[in-house]
């Protein structure tokens, strides 16, 4: 279903409820995910995770910039032109799956950091929005000389990307939109289906919940997925305080609230938008929506995939990156 006419005052609050619906069981997707892979949501509990014997992100050391927005914790791995990966919903850079982000390496600088108040990332004064985790970033990119990195946000990573080209078109060179939300009134939200499976305490297994990014008939993908992150030394994820500032964000960007969610027409940078074709978090009309209102957006959609598109489908999704890179 589609957003309700965001000039009517009422329309936009009976949106904004259905947003609040869908967005409040995702906490315990990603609860149930951080219990699998045995880690806590502030600080983090060590794993003991062999590292791998090449260069990889996950021991890259965590060093924090300081910028005109506060401290911003980061890794870095790789040569060449910058490429910035921005994280979903209450994740930290280690959520990153390190293949993924070792693969692109091998041709680019890779830059991984910690949204706001995650890890050693400030939080801004205010209510937290896209825009102001959109202007941390832009502060990040300007402290770090990136220039005009290209910029890959996942899920809510994507809406904060978004506000970031509309609000620092100078900061962005390329825009990759993966299984992501428009900021524009006009998000569609999930299946009730899809709902009422997060919701459902039957549903509390990391399996059944793993099923939600991972296609059911790609079992194997979801445990791999866990498998691969706890290589990552102190694994974390964000505290509770930032999951609750974050789901209120994304209710405002989803239900067209945040200024910054309009102003995709008035995007210039290449742009590619992607998703998992059987993505039941983000469903693709999302994906349709973004390509309509971004002028010359390339669309591309993997199928028999999901949420997490860019790990199932790792290799054709890097080749597709670094054909869009050039």
């Amino acid at each position: 279903m589609t957003a309700a006419d965001p000039a009517t005052a009422v329309g936009r609050r009976a949106y904004r409820l259905r947003v609040r619906s869908w967005v409040a069981p995702v906490m315990a997707l990603v609860a149930v995910v951080a219990l699998a892979a045995g880690c806590s949501s502030s600080t983090g509990t060590q794993h003991r995770a062999t590292p791998p014997s090449k260069p990889s992100i996950v021991s890259a050391p965590i060093q924090v910039a300081h910028t005109s927005d506060g401290t911003v914790s980061y890794r870095s791995i790789g040569r060449g032109p910058a490429v910035l990966l921005i994280m979903g919903y209450s994740g930290s850079m280690d959520q990153w799956q390190p293949a993924f982000v070792d693969a692109l390496a091998t041709t680019h600088r890779v830059v991984i950091f910690d949204n706001s108040g995650i890890g050693q990332t400030s939080m801004p004064p205010g209510v937290l929005s896209m825009s102001s985790m959109a202007d941390q970033t832009a502060a990040f990119i300007s402290a770090l000389h990136l220039g005009r990195p290209a910029v890959l946000g996942w899920s809510m990573g994507g809406m904060i990307a978004q506000a970031l080209a509309v609000l620092h078109p100078g900061a962005v060179g390329r825009l990759v939109l993966a299984a992501t939300l428009p900021g524009n009134g006009h998000a569609t939200l999930p299946s009730a289906s899809a709902s009422a499976a997060l919701a459902n305490p039957r549903a509390s297994s990391a399996g059944a919940l793993l099923d939600l990014l991972f296609p059911p008939n790609h079992a194997q993908d979801g445990p791999a997925y866990l498998k691969a992150i706890e290589q990552y030394p102190h694994l974390y994820l964000a505290p509770a305080s930032v999951d609750s500032a974050q789901l209120q964000a994304i209710v405002a960007w989803a239900a067209g609230s945040d200024p910054a969610g309009h102003g995709l027409p008035h995007l210039r940078m290449p742009v590619l938008v992607a998703d998992g074709a059987e993505d039941a978090l983000i469903p693709v009309a999302n994906d349709h929506e973004l390509a309509r209102a971004i002028p010359h957006a390339q669309l591309t959609l993997y199928p028999d995939a999901s949420h997490a598109f860019l790990f199932q489908d790792e290799t054709a999704f890097i080749g597709r990156l670094r054909r869009f890179f050039g």
